[in-house]
């Protein structure tokens, strides 16, 4: 069951290579990134893209956009460190993982006494980011496995599979554990207007898994819940209050409507970096919005305006559960307590 790499080192050492999910699932295209505006370009135009995933390549991004400048003396080094950090951390506002990457490579960074020290300590602390969203994943999908009878159906909305994380992924996560374990489950994958992340990414790479996929248009989900062909819905989350609210691609919270409705289990599956103590509320968390040329141009649309969030809020009471790498957790309570346990990790 092969499982896409999507955030490695260049063969170099000296540049980030993703996989250009814009090109999917048409061309299979990588890309090295070496430069501050190579990263913020590939975060802001959705060449990579997933909340661990940005996560992750922001990290390995501020690494390789500094290795240039290693033979500055440290002050310079340190003060362009500073600049490149807030030009990714500003790359894209919803998902917490991003701004939470580059504040732990700044923290690795502050004992540092010479150039080549502060370069080590910086690739050290992405590696070590790497990894631990790689184990993350797994430990994920080994929780949510548990919820996944064999022959069950899965309804899930955007990616947040491989594609979206440094491992197996989030909301698929539990899928690929229990295809592991023989239990094979039938995924439902919502196509997610307006740039189609389940029809072009979610059915692409469970394709390529050899687990059976079926795409719906958005606007067949709560048709498809009311049949009762679905067990389960599981998403991902870019950000989740300290509250239980969760940010999600645009349409997850009509999904979990609809799901509240035909009552049918609704869980969020996120590492332990997507809770954001700091944002007591779903009302808090800032939505990107992006061009209207997403909406407008594929069609050719005349003489219209066009609402495009990339995201929207899903309350904690229309969630049945947190799918995260400690546990499922049936209450934000429960998940709070998570989050207080996982503070020295996460800090």
């Amino acid at each position: 069951m092969p499982v896409v790499q999507t955030v490695s080192w260049s063969p170099d050492g000296r540049g980030v290579r993703i996989v250009d999910q814009r090109r999917l699932p048409g061309e299979f295209v990588e890309r090295d990134l070496r430069t501050v505006d190579d990263v913020c370009e590939a975060i802001r135009t959705l060449a990579v893209r997933g909340a661990p995933a940005i996560g992750v390549a922001g990290a390995m991004g501020l690494v390789a956009s500094l290795t240039p400048f290693g033979s500055d003396s440290v002050e310079p080094l340190r003060a362009r460190l500073l600049e490149h950090a807030d030009a990714i951390r500003s790359a894209r506002p919803t998902a917490v993982n991003l701004p939470w990457a580059i504040d732990r490579l700044l923290a690795a960074a502050g004992e540092a006494t010479d150039s080549a020290d502060l370069l080590e300590c910086l690739r050290q602390e992405a590696d070590a980011i790497r990894e631990e969203d790689r184990a993350m994943c797994e430990r994920i999908g080994a929780h949510g496995a548990t919820l996944i009878a064999n022959d069950a159906r899965v309804l899930t909305h955007c990616n947040a599979g491989a594609l979206a994380t440094a491992g197996i992924g989030t909301a698929l996560a539990p899928v690929y554990v229990a295809a592991r374990a023989g239990r094979v489950a039938h995924v439902y994958a919502g196509e997610t207007r307006p740039l189609l992340q389940g029809s072009r990414l979610t059915a692409w790479e469970l394709a390529r898994a050899g687990i059976p996929v079926t795409v719906l248009p958005d606007g067949a989900a709560a048709a498809l819940l009311r049949t009762g062909a679905v067990a389960l819905v599981i998403v991902g989350a870019d950000r989740i209050a300290a509250n239980g609210d969760v940010a999600n691609k645009i349409g997850t919270y009509g999904l979990a409507l609809a799901a509240r409705h035909h009552e049918v289990p609704f869980y969020v599956a996120a590492p332990t970096s997507t809770l954001d103590p700091l944002t007591a509320t779903g009302d808090q968390i800032p939505i990107e919005h992006r061009s209207p040329d997403e909406v407008l141009k594929p069609l050719g649309t005349p003489n219209a305006t066009a609402f495009n969030p990339a995201f929207d809020v899903t309350p904690a009471a229309l969630i049945t559960g947190y799918i995260t790498d400690r546990g499922v957790f049936r209450d934000p309570a429960a998940l709070a307590a998570s989050r207080a346990l996982s503070a020295e990790s996460f800090a």
